[in-house]
């Protein structure tokens, strides 16, 4: 079998994907089947990071829209990126290994607070690190934290996980001339207005030529298949 292609990744998950396909909550199994494949990438000797989003329970713009001022809504959906961390760090221990829920915003009775050595310690000791509550401030989404994260924890490449096998012209699951690319560079992301990740992440990630790895997460092993450059996905970079 191939090595990793990448020693030091950011795999983003939607908050979504821990939903099971429902939407909203946690499906138990599908955080389970997460947690056995970040825990087997692992293995592979592969230092792990993890955004995860918050959409499965809280949506800060769409509350917004109603009349909350915007960042309140989008700390409260920080908020919820911490309650989906704390489910999957306790899954991926259960599957056997260390994991650590570091947070933008500090809650010390909850879990440690984000700052760069420590996180940098956490994954030195092989230990899988959970991302959570953002970047700490509104406006920015749990995409570009995953670009800033990656850059700032020198990581080689952010993992997007997604519903599709990679990039689309459109959505395939409405437009079914939708053309899937196999690679982008970021400018044509951004010039594209590809909604897979927001201009911002795509920016940063150019900035810092960071390459951007867009994929499904429905089947089993994924994680582990695109860093032995096995599975089929879109890269951008």
């Amino acid at each position: 079998m191939s090595d990793p292609v990448y020693r030091r990744v950011i795999v983003k998950l939607s908050g979504e994907a821990l939903s099971g396909g429902t939407g909203f909550g946690v499906d138990q199994g599908t955080v389970e089947r997460l947690a056995a494949d970040l825990v087997a990438t692992a293995k592979l000797g592969v230092e792990l990071g993890v955004v995860v989003g918050g959409g499965n329970i809280f949506r800060g713009v769409e509350v917004s829209a109603r009349g909350v001022p915007r960042p309140v809504g989008d700390t409260m959906g920080m908020l919820a990126t911490v309650m989906n961390c704390l489910v999957l760090e306790a899954a991926i221990e259960r599957a056997g290994r260390e994991a650590r829920t570091l947070s933008a915003l500090s809650m010390t009775a909850v879990c440690e607070t984000y700052n760069r050595k420590r996180a940098l310690k956490n994954l030195d000791k092989g230990r899988i690190v959970l991302l959570a509550a953002g970047t700490g401030n509104p406006f920015f989404t749990t995409d570009t934290t995953a670009v800033l994260r990656c850059a700032e924890l020198e990581g080689q490449a952010v993992l997007k996980a997604t519903n599709v096998d990679g990039v689309y012209s459109a959505d395939p699951k409405k437009d079914p001339k939708a053309t899937r690319y196999d690679r982008l560079s970021h400018q044509e992301a951004i010039e594209k207005d590809l909604k897979v990740m927001d201009g911002a992440a795509f920016a940063l990630a150019r900035e810092n030529r960071m390459p951007i790895i867009v994929f499904s997460i429905a089947e089993q092993g994924a994680i582990e298949a695109v860093l032995r450059g096995k599975g089929r996905a879109t890269i951008v970079g």
